[in-house]
């Protein structure tokens, strides 16, 4: 069998391929960075012939609860991806086993989202009357770190929302592409009428670089961007230095930053109870949004999740603790399954980049109702 990841955000090292029902193969750490789990790949083989893959170093990698009842993803033409059995125990390898249909297929950790379609969702974005696309600065790499910016700025509420601080959680892409694509539906009154009050900041992707690269969670540098709010700077960080610099010129009025996780099976949100300024305002922010969103998606839920913060023990490098104390205004982290939707499991696909994107489309409703409510 043949295997190769020399394209956009591949990644793994071939161990041993000469042996079809024991391919061992490895991911490779993020660069400059001991980061590891995302992976994608290419292979090549015999229509019909049964190829078993390991993925030797999996008990190695950053989030080892990640890989329990988790599938790899698989696709033959790039758009459409299926789950393939998986297999995985503590202190052995990720295991996986496919039949190939066609002679070439694609596996990754999750449906991944390209630096080319990232390039056709600004670009197609700029043609809207309702949107402009501006540079904010270079990466580390030298990529364009791009902001959409969605309706009419003399608008009085600043809504921002940043996707793929971690690169290897595309769910996150595609969740602001549903976002920005409704926003820009003329003919959607919802989004229009929202427009009427707000303006979006949006940054699709926050780690080029990286995501390029086929890295799971840092920049071009090492860095893990979410971790650098409080004090970025050009060399290491400069994707969250310049977003951060045009927040401080706009304004936030609320801030959404979307990403995915390993371990948790389910849709929630993370909030910024830990700041020093948090409130009864900016509690029932929070709990509306969540009530809203709960009766508009059922793939979102408030059950599960992270452990509150502590009051005043909020780490101010993540960026919606930064966010919400630096403009004390609602300031979420959404996340999403890198597994399937243990609420609403779709044996199929598991939680995909569709889902993600129905649920960025979604995610205007509680923004609708509580945006004159923001200030």
């Amino acid at each position: 069998m043949n295997i190769n990841c020399l394209f956009d955000s591949g990644n793994i090292e071939v161990i041993d391929a000469s042996d079809s029902k024991a391919i061992k193969l490895a991911i490779r750490n993020d660069s400059n960075s001991e980061f590891k789990q995302w992976f994608h790949f290419r292979a090549h083989g015999e229509i019909g012939k049964t190829y078993n893959f390991e993925i030797t170093n999996a008990k190695e990698c950053s989030y080892v609860d990640g890989w329990k009842d988790y599938q790899v993803v698989a696709s033959y033409d790039g758009d459409y991806w299926f789950r393939v059995h998986t297999q995985f125990s503590d202190g052995k390898p990720l295991a996986f086993s496919h039949q190939l249909e066609q002679s070439t297929i694609f596996f990754a950790y999750f449906e991944p989202y390209s630096y080319q379609r990232h390039l056709s969702l600004i670009h197609q974005a700029q043609h809207s009357e309702l949107s402009q696309h501006i540079v904010l600065g270079q990466t580390v790499d030298g990529h364009d770190i791009d902001l959409l910016i969605i309706g009419d700025e003399s608008r009085e509420r600043k809504i921002w929302v940043t996707a793929r601080q971690h690169p290897g959680e595309t769910m996150a892409e595609w969740c602001a592409e549903g976002l920005v694509e409704r926003l820009l539906n003329e003919d959607d009154a919802l989004s229009q009428s929202l427009l009427q009050d707000a303006v979006f900041y949006v940054v699709p992707n926050m780690n080029i670089d990286g995501s390029i690269r086929g890295n799971l969670r840092s920049n071009a540098a090492g860095a893990n961007l979410n971790r650098e709010w409080q004090n970025p700077t050009v060399e290491n960080s400069p994707e969250v230095y310049h977003v951060r610099n045009k927040m401080k010129e706009i304004g936030v009025d609320a801030f959404l930053d979307l990403h995915g996780d390993e371990g948790l099976p389910y849709v929630f949100v993370a909030g910024c109870e830990g700041i020093p300024s948090y409130d009864e305002r900016l509690k029932y922010l929070e709990e509306e949004f969540s009530l809203i969103l709960k009766s508009v998606n059922p793939d979102f839920q408030t059950e599960f999740g992270y452990d509150k913060d502590e009051p005043g023990r909020a780490n101010l490098t993540v960026a919606n603790a930064w966010v919400g104390e630096e403009f004390k205004c609602l300031s979420l982290t959404l996340e999403m399954p890198f597994k399937d939707n243990a609420n609403l499991p779709n044996r199929e696909t598991g939680w995909s980049g569709d889902r993600s994107y129905l649920l960025g489309q979604t995610l205007l409703n509680p923004l609708y109702q509580l945006v004159k409510k923001l200030r």
